[in-house]
Formats: C-alpha cells, sequence, structure tokens
C-alpha cells in the first residue's frame, strides 16, 4: 500500500500503556483530518467503509495478515470452529447495502461469512486502507481531540511508530479475550482442562470422556459436538435456558420472532407467545434432567440449538449442575456426584479488552465494562467511538452497519456544524449507561452489551435523524 512512511512516536501521557524506552525521542507524523481505525473484522470493515463515504480518509490497522476477524478462522484470537454457522439467519445477519447471496442457506458456515467479508472488502475498494500485519499498542489522547496512535509490527518485532489522528475508531472485537473460571482444585486436576477459544475440531473430543461448562451457544454446540464424537458428555449449567430450535413453524426462528416485533406488541404478551410455542414445539425439558429456567424468555441471550434436545433425548448428553469442585482425577458435581473427564471445555465466554487505552478512557468500571452511549459513544472523548460492542437477538452487521454511520455523522458534525454536534454530546453524557432492551437482563458479563435490535435501531434512527448532514 502506498502510503507516506510514517515516522517514530513519543509518547507524553503517563495514564498510557508503557512506552518503548526511547519512545520519548520520537518525532510524531500528523496525518492531519485521518480517521485511524482499530481492527478489520466485520465493525472495522463497516467503519472503514462509511467514514469514506462521508469523505474522511482513513488508516486502519490489523493485526492479523488478512481481514475477517473472528470470522476468519485462521487468525490467533478466533473463537471459530470447524463446524461453526451463524445461529442468526442471513437476513437478519447481512449488511443492508450488501445482501448476502439468494442461494446461500439460512444459516451460512463460517467459510462462506469470510469469503462475504472479503467480497464486501473488495467492492467497496476497502483493502487500500488496510495496513495488515500491524497492531494498535497505545492510542493517547492530545490537544484538540486529537489522538497519538502508536503501532508495531505484530508480534512485537521492529520499531514502534507514531502518528497523529484527527479520531479514533476502536473495532477491535470482544470475542478474544477468554474469561477464564476458577474452582477449588481446578491447579491439581490431572485431566486436560482448555477454553473453548482452543477448540477448533471433532479429532480433540474422540475417545475422550468430555465435561463442557457453560450453557451459551458455544456451549451447547460443543455438547452436541462430543455427542457425535466423545465416549461420554457431560454438559454443565448454573441454571435452566430457554432453548430455542433453529426452525420454528418451517421459519427461521430470528424472522418469526422479527415478525411478532414488528407487531410491537408489549414485553409481557411476546414472553406469553414465545413460552407457548416452545412449549408446543420443544416441550418440557425438565423431563430430560435439564433443569427449569429461573427467569423469563428474553432476559438472557437466546439460545439457538436444535440438536442439543435430540442428543440429551438419546442419552448422548448428560446435563449436570454446575460444577462444586475439582479433585486430582476427577469432578464433583452438586449432590456429590463424582464424575472422571478426560477433557474439561469451559465454554465461559470472553471480557472486552482495549489494551491500547489507557482504562479512564473508556470509563471501564471494576470488572472492565466500559460506559458508552449507543455501546459506542464516551463520555469524555468526542473523537473516539467503540464500532460492535454489541450483543443483539438478531444479526450484527445490520447494526454495526447503522452505528458506523451514526459514528461518521458525528466527526463530520464536528466540522460542519460544532453546535449541533455539542448538542449531541450533552445527550451521550446523560444516557451513555442506558441499555437497549426492555427486559430484564440477568446481571453477568455475558449481557454487558446485550440489546434488543428493533430497541437499538430505532435508537440509532432517532440519532440519525438528529445528526442529518445538510447538502454539500
Amino acid at each position: 500500500m502506498s502510503q507516506p512512511e510514517p515516522a517514530e512516536p513519543p509518547v507524553d501521557d503517563a495514564s498510557a500503556p508503557a512506552a518503548e524506552p526511547g519512545a520519548a525521542n520520537r518525532p510524531v507524523y500528523d496525518r492531519g483530518d485521518t480517521v485511524c481505525v482499530v481492527g478489520a473484522g466485520a465493525s472495522g470493515l463497516a467503519a472503514v467503509k462509511n467514514l469514506r463515504e462521508h469523505g474522511f480518509d482513513v488508516d486502519c490497522y490489523e493485526r492479523e495478515t488478512g481481514i475477517g476477524g473472528a470470522w476468519n478462522w485462521r487468525h490467533d484470537r478466533s473463537p471459530v470452529y470447524a463446524s461453526t454457522h451463524l445461529i442468526s439467519s442471513r437476513p437478519l445477519t447481512q449488511y443492508p447495502d450488501f445482501p448476502m447471496p439468494d442461494s446461500w442457506p439460512d444459516y451460512p458456515h463460517h467459510s462462506q461469512l469470510l469469503s462475504y467479508l472479503e467480497r464486501y472488502a473488495d467492492h467497496f475498494g476497502l483493502r487500500q486502507h488496510i495496513w495488515f500485519g500491524t497492531e494498535v499498542v497505545r492510542a493517547v489522547p492530545v490537544d484538540g481531540g486529537r489522538w497519538e496512535v502508536t503501532t508495531r509490527s505484530t508480534g512485537g518485532y521492529g520499531p514502534e511508530r507514531t502518528q497523529r489522528y484527527a479520531a479514533v475508531v476502536v473495532a477491535n472485537g470482544h470475542n478474544w479475550a477468554p474469561k477464564q473460571p476458577t474452582y477449588e482444585g481446578l491447579e491439581d486436576f490431572r485431566g486436560t482442562v482448555i477454553h473453548a477459544s482452543a477448540y477448533k475440531d471433532p479429532a480433540q473430543l474422540r475417545g475422550k470422556r468430555v465435561l463442557v461448562v457453560g450453557a451459551g451457544n458455544t456451549g451447547c454446540d460443543l455438547a452436541v459436538e462430543a455427542a457425535q464424537s466423545a465416549t461420554a458428555c457431560w454438559h454443565s449449567t448454573r441454571r435452566g435456558y430457554w432453548y430455542a430450535p433453529k426452525y420454528v413453524f418451517g421459519r427461521p426462528a430470528d424472522q418469526v420472532n422479527d415478525a411478532v416485533l414488528a407487531l410491537r406488541l408489549p414485553l409481557r404478551a411476546r414472553q406469553w407467545l414465545f413460552h407457548r410455542t416452545l412449549r408446543l414445539t420443544v416441550g418440557d425439558l425438565t423431563r430430560f434432567g435439564l433443569p427449569a429456567p429461573d427467569h423469563r424468555v428474553y432476559e438472557t441471550h437466546p439460545i439457538a440449538n436444535s440438536q442439543l434436545v435430540y442428543h440429551v433425548g438419546h442419552g448422548r448428553i448428560t446435563p449436570v449442575g454446575d460444577v462444586v469442585r475439582f479433585h486430582r482425577d476427577g469432578v464433583e458435581l452438586p449432590g456429590g456426584v463424582e464424575i472422571e473427564p478426560d477433557l474439561v471445555i469451559f465454554a465461559t465466554g470472553y471480557l472486552p479488552r482495549f489494551e491500547f487505552l489507557a482504562p479512564d478512557v473508556l470509563e471501564l468500571d471494576a470488572a472492565g465494562r466500559p460506559s458508552l452511549y449507543l455501546n459506542a459513544f464516551p463520555r469524555h472523548h468526542p473523537t473516539l467511538a467503540v464500532a460492535g460492542l454489541l450483543q443483539p437477538d438478531s444479526g450484527l452487521f445490520t447494526l454495526v452497519h447503522w452505528q458506523t454511520v451514526a459514528i461518521a455523522r458525528v466527526l463530520r458534525l464536528r466540522e460542519t456544524a460544532p453546535q449541533r454536534a455539542a448538542a449531541f454530546r450533552t445527550r451521550v453524557v446523560a444516557g451513555a449507561d442506558q441499555r437497549w432492551n426492555r427486559a430484564k437482563l440477568k446481571e453477568s458479563t455475558r449481557h454487558w452489551f446485550e440489546v434488543s435490535h428493533t430497541d437499538y435501531l430505532r435508537a440509532v434512527q432517532r440519532t440519525l435523524d438528529e445528526l442529518e448532514l445538510a447538502p454539500r
């Protein structure tokens, strides 16, 4: 990619991540009004595309050697495994201005998602704006709302370099830093223990007695894989959940749910309707030994899996409660029950990480959760935004498209209508911790970024109307 050679950095903010020795003597290369985007996954690509369409020059830094983020399973941080498919259907996942082929299945395979993102990047000419194999190690706010962004080759090779940008959009994903649970005796357990992020292929399960811990979509998928490949499978969950089939009345379940949402029924009416539908299609799962849910539908992230109940009903998956403790040769479950798995897989989710930002920039709380309006705009830095920090009840791409359009408009209004931009900042400060979901969600890291896609899109539409740009 042909670009001016950036110079190498000083860092003058003591609260930022630690600088490389000798960095204070290096010049900073000024990129003028260019916007820096961190990450070239689905959210980063949407950010680059929409910023370019709003007239910005963009430098995007991607630590891997290709695009795709989580959907490129060759990447070190990808949580994708061989059998991964979408859990949201194709029409509710695609970018609104770049539809997936009609010939594709309702729930495309991860390899199709990667090819889709590659075609998206090529169609909109995004690759020329991406620096591959380059990671951001620091992003420090400086005078005038600008940012000094320090980069280096992925893996720490070569010198650090710093460039000054007009704004930064963070799109580094939130499904790559494993959330590791702690249990008494775990360090003494002689079996193999991995996080789901290290699982790639059923060959890892063959001939083993497997315990899967966690009832999210990944945990359910891995329990199903173990049912087909392992000699025994236990599935440990802390509470009961609502297991929705991927198809209801012959249609993808999320499309049926979307049709119900379009009726604008009250939440309680929708919950009753969904409960009734699940009772008719799935039945009472307590007779299989699964615990009854301790919450209503929509109060936890939806689990879409048509095969878990099938394999439980065939005795290939044994539901068990939460792990009590580990022993040298086994695992203790509630009631003093002992099992002896060879392999334990923690499907316990991920935590967001912003290692290149000082914690106060996004106002991270003690657990690491940021404070953001629309899950995108921080209170105190109007030239910083986060893209894709969403956990919707549908696909992500549509939401992140409109979210990044809003980000681009906010940044453009700072130049063309600063008073309107300042008025928007008042809304950001007042509503940074607002949630975009009418249901009372369970308090857990899994639901930090949970949004109802209809509620969220309506809020973004109101923002876009407020930020409508005057014709040039």
